[in-house]
């Protein structure tokens, strides 16, 4: 920990990043074709944003791309946005936003996960430290919320509000460790905050800005918010039943730290008392081989696919909220999205 990561950090040319060649690619690899262009401007931003730290922190910002995915969260808000009928200048900085924010999150998450992959590459905090990683993740979130505020007042409101949400919902995670009694509500409250508030702030700030009745922005934000509990239990089924190879991260690590997620709170629910006590008694205690029994019992309960089946009701949930749009491409592709959601390997 703390140490430099030379190994893994990429390279800098004159105190610029490397052109990174899949950049496009991932902007079109969920059928974002659409809104490639206004996906790239948003990244443009992002970039212009963080710029002025590139001379003291430039390794740190330029790893930062291996945090930036599939960009799923600004095409969200841009696919919004062209499916209520326009794409608007305020979409690409508050797109640029609800990547930051995502960002920030995913650095915080690695430091309280104690992970040491994220997207085939070193988490900062395997390679900087708990310290640098989360002053970073700070650094993220303040640039956010000022670039939320340039937009105007109400884009800040509702940015802050999402981000409240977040945090809430990831401080109840934490505080839930090891709290082998949770129940299905309470992961599903856990969720709610810490991943579905900022997909359906992405779908509230797209349909909004491109002047949307109240009505339709309802709507789309009700679909962001069904996206992510589908993502987020789907995410979790990965983490018990993944691979490392396929997920590009650190798997297992709910596990490890006792954090029960729907598979297996459904298990606990369904095994016998006493089988059930002495698997939560497993769970305390750790081990090599937690991974292998938990797999089994989740098995017999057949828990994976009943998490399975409520990921799918997510999804299915939130193709409905799109009945408001017109038929056009945009809508064809986040119904897509949402269908991905469930069926993805990582």
């Amino acid at each position: 920990m703390g140490t430099a990561m030379a190994t893994v950090s990429p390279a800098v040319s004159g105190g610029m990043p490397v052109s990174d060649p899949t950049r496009g690619a991932r902007a079109t690899s969920l059928g974002f074709a659409p809104v490639a262009a206004d996906i790239a401007e948003a990244e443009r931003i992002f970039d212009r944003t963080l710029a002025p730290h590139r001379g003291p922190f430039g390794p740190l910002i330029e790893h930062l791309r291996h945090y930036r995915g599939k960009r799923l969260r600004p095409a969200l808000l841009l696919l919004t946005a062209k499916a209520c009928g326009k794409v608007a200048p305020a979409h690409h900085p508050l797109a640029a936003v609800m990547e930051m924010i995502h960002t920030a999150t995913l650095v915080h998450d690695d430091v309280l996960d104690e992970s040491d992959l994220r997207r085939h590459a070193a988490t900062f905090n395997a390679g900087w430290g708990n310290k640098v990683s989360i002053l970073l993740g700070d650094m993220l979130f303040t640039h956010a919320f000022h670039l939320a505020s340039t937009v105007d007042g109400r884009a800040a409101q509702i940015t802050g509000e999402a981000t409240n949400r977040v945090c809430a919902g990831e401080l109840r995670q934490v505080t839930e460790r090891g709290n082998l009694e949770l129940t299905e509500a309470d992961y599903f409250a856990v969720i709610d905050g810490k991943t579905a508030a900022l997909t359906e702030c992405c779908g509230r700030l797209g349909a909004l800005y491109a002047g949307a009745p109240e009505e339709v922005v309802a709507k789309l934000a009700s679909y962001g918010r069904s996206l992510g509990l589908a993502f987020q239990i789907a995410d979790d089924v990965l983490d018990l039943v993944g691979t490392e190879d396929a997920a590009g991260k650190t798997l297992g690590t709910d596990l490890e730290q006792q954090k029960l997620t729907l598979p297996v709170i459904h298990c606990l629910q369904r095994l016998p008392a006493a089988e059930s006590a002495k698997l939560r008694d497993a769970i305390r205690a750790g081990g090599d081989g937690l991974g292998l029994r938990v797999l089994h019992a989740l098995e017999r309960t057949q828990s994976v696919a009943y998490a399975k089946r409520h990921a799918e009701e997510f999804a299915r949930s939130a193709k409905e909220q799109l009945a408001c749009l017109p038929r056009t491409e945009c809508r064809t592709i986040l119904e897509g999205v949402a269908d991905w959601s469930v069926r993805r390997e990582k």
